[in-house]
């Protein structure tokens, strides 16, 4: 697992985030960040936008609508309103990043998402996160279309 790929899945995790707790587009917050970034003098806080992190954003933006309804259609006893918001954007993101990026193997796929519920969920939510993408994957080639 590569630093800057964790830092990168960090990132778009919190783009998703701040997009679906405000109500908006992925893509928008996305572009937000990256202006806020460039800015001549950004604040101290806006972090860098990598090409991973715009990768991930606008890939799950692509397949958000197949996205969510793989994360509902196999996430026993819980709709997807109902899911933490955190654990929503961890699903979004990983299951995207399972199912459309070839270049990274599963099994980190995995991992990273589970360090992600780890920092920014609750005690549940890294074995939720597990399960669920675990799921997906045994699933995987018959997912995409």
């Amino acid at each position: 697992m590569s630093a800057a790929r964790s830092k990168a899945r960090q990132r778009a995790f919190q783009i998703l985030f701040e997009a679906d707790h405000r109500g908006v587009d992925p893509q928008g917050v996305l572009a937000d960040w990256v202006r806020r970034a460039r800015e001549p003098k950004p604040d101290e806080g806006v972090p860098q936008v990598g090409e991973y992190t715009m990768q991930l954003v606008e890939g799950y933006a692509q397949h958000a609508a197949r996205i969510d309804e793989l994360i509902s259609g196999y996430s026993v006893g819980w709709t997807l309103d109902r899911m933490p918001i955190a654990d929503r954007n961890i699903l979004r993101l990983g299951a995207y990043e399972l199912i459309w990026e070839d270049d990274v193997p599963d099994a980190v796929v995995l991992d990273e998402a589970v360090e992600i519920a780890k920092e920014f969920s609750t005690d549940e939510s890294p074995a939720f996160v597990n399960g669920l993408l675990g799921r997906l994957k045994e699933l995987k080639p018959s997912l995409r279309r």
